[in-house]
Formats: C-alpha cells, sequence, structure tokens
C-alpha cells in the first residue's frame, strides 16, 4: 500500500510552476534594477529623503509667526526643512534650537535627556556686552548661531547682494547728521562720542531717548533725509554690525559714520568707500569738519556700491532658522562647546 505524499499535490504540473518561478524572480530583478536606477539617479540616499525636523524649543521673539506647513521652501526656497515649536516632537527632532534670550537659569527648562544624534543650537543676536549667564551652559550645546563669521550656522544682520540691474539712488537731503537711539547710558562708548562730536556739529535726534519715537514705517523715510547716519553699536566687539547699518543707513540711502570694531572688521562686510568711521580722524573735530565740508561730487563716491549691490535685511527668524536646514550637511556632528562664556568672549 503506497505511502501519502507529505507535500500536497499542486493542481498544476511542474512545468507550470517552474514558469511561474522564472517570471517572479524576473519580476523582482526588475524592481530591484529600478531602485537601483533611481538611487543612481537623484544621487540621494533614501534614508535622507525625510525632512530635517528642526524644534524650537521656544520663539526668539515675543510673537510666533505662522511656521505651519513647508514654510522654509514656501518663503526662502530651502528644501527639506520643517519648522515646529512643538515639544512633544522632541524625540523626533533632528535640532533643537534654544535662543539665549528664552533660556533660564539653570537647566530645568531643558530637555531631561537628548536623543541620540540630536543636536542642540545655541542662537543669540546679542553682543557679549549684553549677554549674561553664559556660564551654566558648558558641555550643553552642539552648535553656535550668531552674527559672528566664525559661528557654526552664520547670522548676520544684513548683508549686500549682487545686484545687476541697480542704480545709484540718493534721497533729497534737508539736514546733516540724524540718530535714531531707544536706550541711552552715559556710560557707552556711543554716548561719550556724540557728546563730544554735537560741540562742533548739530546731530537731529530720534527715538525713545530723545521722546521722538519713529513708527516702523517712519524711521528710513526720517534718516534717508540726512547726508550721514551715526550707525553707533551699543558695545565694541567683533562682528558686531547691526541694523544700525543695514537698515538705519545704507537701506535708507545715507553715508553710515560707524562706530564698533575696527575699520578692517566693516571691510568685511562693506567696501571700504561706503562708509567713514570714526576712527579715521585724529580727533572727533576733525571728524566734524569732514562732514560739513564735504561737496557733492565726493559725498556721492560713497555711493558707488549701489551700481552693483542692494541691501539684504534679515529680519525674519524663519528664515534664519531654516537656515540651519542648509548648513547642515557641514557642520561637525558630536561636538559640544566645553566652555560657551569663553568662546563668545573671545
Amino acid at each position: 500500500m503506497p505511502l501519502p505524499s507529505p507535500v500536497p499535490r499542486l493542481p498544476w504540473g511542474w512545468h507550470t510552476m517552474k514558469v511561474v518561478v522564472t517570471v517572479g524572480v524576473f519580476v523582482a530583478t526588475l524592481w530591484n534594477l529600478r531602485c537601483f536606477l533611481n538611487f543612481e539617479v537623484s544621487g540621494e540616499d533614501p534614508k535622507h529623503n525625510e525632512p530635517l525636523v528642526v524644534l524650537v524649543w521656544q520663539w526668539p521673539s515675543k510673537q510666533v509667526p505662522n511656521i505651519s506647513g513647508d514654510v522654509c521652501h514656501e518663503l526662502y526656497g530651502i528644501t527639506g526643512c520643517w519648522l515646529t515649536t512643538d515639544r512633544w516632537l522632541l524625540g523626533q527632532a533632528d535640532v533643537v534650537v534654544f535662543p539665549h534670550t528664552r533660556l533660564q537659569p539653570g537647566r530645568d527648562r531643558l530637555p531631561k535627556e537628548r536623543p541620540l544624534g540630536q543636536n542642540w543650537v545655541w542662537v543669540s543676536l546679542e553682543s557679549p556686552s549684553n549677554t549674561k549667564g553664559l556660564g551654566v551652559w558648558n558641555q550643553t550645546f552642539n552648535w553656535v548661531m550668531t552674527y559672528r563669521r566664525d559661528s557654526d550656522i552664520f547670522i548676520p544682520y544684513g548683508k549686500l547682494v549682487p545686484n545687476e540691474s541697480a542704480t545709484v539712488n540718493i534721497p533729497v537731503k534737508t539736514n546733516l547728521v540724524s540718530w535714531v537711539i531707544s536706550n541711552y547710558k552715559r556710560t557707552q562708548k556711543r554716548a561719550e562720542v556724540y557728546k563730544n562730536l554735537s560741540r562742533y556739529l548739530h546731530v537731529n535726534i530720534y527715538g525713545k531717548a530723545n521722546k521722538k519715537p519713529l513708527c516702523k514705517d517712519c524711521l528710513l523715510p526720517t534718516t534717508s533725509k540726512s547726508k550721514f547716519y551715526l550707525a553707533f553699536e551699543n558695545s565694541i566687539h567683533l562682528d558686531y554690525i547691526t541694523e544700525k547699518l543695514w537698515r538705519n543707513s545704507l537701506m535708507a540711502g545715507t553715508v553710515p559714520v560707524v562706530l564698533g570694531p575696527p575699520r578692517a572688521n566693516y571691510e568685511k562686510f562693506i567696501p571700504a568707500d561706503s562708509f567713514i568711521h570714526v576712527d579715521d580722524f585724529g580727533s572727533l573735530a576733525e571728524l566734524a569738519t569732514f562732514l560739513k565740508t564735504m561737496n557733492s561730487s565726493r559725498y556721492q563716491q560713497f555711493f558707488a556700491w549701489q551700481n552693483r549691490y542692494s541691501v539684504k535685511l534679515y529680519a525674519d527668524w524663519r528664515e534664519r532658522i531654516c537656515t540651519i536646514c542648509t548648513a547642515y550637511p557641514s557642520l561637525t556632528h558630536g561636538h559640544v562647546y566645553p566652555d560657551l562664556q569663553s568662546w563668545f568672549n573671545t
């Protein structure tokens, strides 16, 4: 009596099954080849196709703008970047951003743990003179994001961008010098320089410090009427060149008289013939004479930069934070700043 077969008898023959298996192998081969070719053509690793998740632990400004959707791409053409303020996404975030103005003393407001491979960014647009409490953040942050050119992520207040269609435009001038100042402190160098300079020429002062505040849309039309603008920084530090130069002066169409880092530092940002540095003169009396006696031809030379460039301001925190995604591939991963205060004060 024949023994029962341990394998159930198939309804089709061996030849049919062989054909099915062959077709299956062929289809699988085509699929794998397709995936391989797609990878080769695109040059992208499928693992990195997902957008970079940037969690802003607390938004730098008091008012949080709309960051829903693909805001980096829609506003600034930066692809593969997703911003969020939802802390429950901490475990999925590639980068977490911590603005210094929102950090509290101590570490109780920071996440208790850092997920493996996640990088933390310390952000500040203030100078070291106005940045306190850095000593408690040693061995905390992987990257720094500041106005300094040697930052991991460089976020200037503004810059000159090439503009082939640019033309020289000098607004009509009705006065010599203006200055917009909100926080006037006698101990600051800019207060001392202004006090001595004002002995030799009149300065039109606006802003809260002089009880002449300017509305947002009034600032540029007001400063543009002056031949010169006092772009005096509140403290003197490397690369600390703020909107006082970019917006209040260059964008307004007036010549900046700068007080800040040395002339050579300014020349890393703008042409040497586009501004006047307080340190160019042996005394403030000489500076005042230079401003008061300048003829029209010499004055126009300060605007030669307008033939090639226009001013780009960085005023939206969304744009600043989106730049993290642009810099991300070239940043060093795993590094931690052992002494943030020492780095920033250098």
